[in-house]
């Protein structure tokens, strides 16, 4: 994700700095850090940008972000946007009284088989269809909802004055069963994936969106079924990026800034389909 938008944004003449644990990227300069002074370097160096964007994992995303606030302009969702996204619990029953199909929410004392998954968390990791009654986690630390047979999706969208669908994508799920437990495994994407149902899932992703007042790139995970259901909503980029930049007739950086001003297009045009997995992104970086 930081590669496909240092690279982005370096085409479209934008000087890149990005923080790293380690590992370095093609384009933009990096700054290596750790957990004991990301936070520092990002407070100086957010301070002379002219912009930034926070990509990182959900729990973190909202005091990363709260720093962007504070000391340049913020690509992204704002920290409050972040931190209901980031929590599975909340944000569902959110969307669920806003009428937005969610699976529904089960008691952790029920019998029945639902999927469990972290509160917190991205990626389908820790996600698997089990028996509640054989669960021993912390309640407060994982969401039990109903299984939602259907198509597993996503939404890529630019939204904040407006909500601009960039594609609907399908998503590479193995589901396996691995110590008596059926696991979900995201694997990668088909991008974009193109559905007779397109418009009614975009419409759906547009109020999700707008319900929680996201800003910025965000993924919305579906699944359909008899109609959509919002799974998670990724308050940042995802991976389904590394696809749609390959397919997208326009630099995705150039619709992320365009978006601060409120001047995004109508509608995008997409070119081909890419098809990818983690591996596959992992050998081009």
């Amino acid at each position: 994700m930081i590669n496909t938008l240092a690279e982005s944004f370096t085409r479209l003449g934008h000087d890149v700095t990005y923080l790293t644990a380690e590992s370095k990227v093609k384009y933009g300069n990096a700054i290596i850090s750790d957990e004991n002074t990301f936070e520092n370097i990002l407070e100086r160096v957010s301070k002379e940008a002219d912009a930034a964007l926070v990509i990182g994992p959900d729990e973190l995303l909202g005091d990363l972000t709260e720093i962007i606030e504070k000391n340049t302009m913020n690509l992204g969702c704002s920290s409050k946007s972040v931190r209901l996204c980031a929590d599975k619990l909340t944000c569902t029953k959110v969307l669920e009284s806003n009428s937005i199909a969610v699976p529904g929410i089960m008691n952790m004392d029920s019998v029945e088989k639902h999927v469990i998954k972290p509160r917190f968390g991205c990626a389908s990791e820790g996600v698997r269809l089990k028996e509640i009654d054989k669960i021993n986690e912390q309640a407060d630390e994982y969401i039990a909802t109903e299984y939602i047979e259907g198509e597993h999706l996503s939404v890529s969208m630019i939204c904040g004055h407006k909500s601009l669908p960039l594609s609907l994508n399908r998503q590479l799920i193995d589901i396996k069963k691995e110590n008596g437990e059926t696991i979900f495994d995201y694997k990668g994407n088909q991008v974009p994936y193109r559905a007779e149902f397109q418009g009614e899932v975009f419409t759906t992703a547009k109020k999700t969106v707008e319900t929680l007042g996201c800003n910025g790139y965000v993924g919305i995970d579906i699944v359909y079924g008899d109609k959509p259901y919002v799974i998670d909503v990724n308050p940042r980029p995802t991976t389904a990026i590394f696809g749609l930049v390959r397919t997208l007739g326009c630099e995705i950086g150039d619709l992320i800034l365009m978006n601060m001003h409120g001047e995004l297009p109508e509608s995008v045009e997409l070119r081909g389909e890419c098809s990818f997995t983690k591996d596959d992104i992992e050998d081009i970086i």
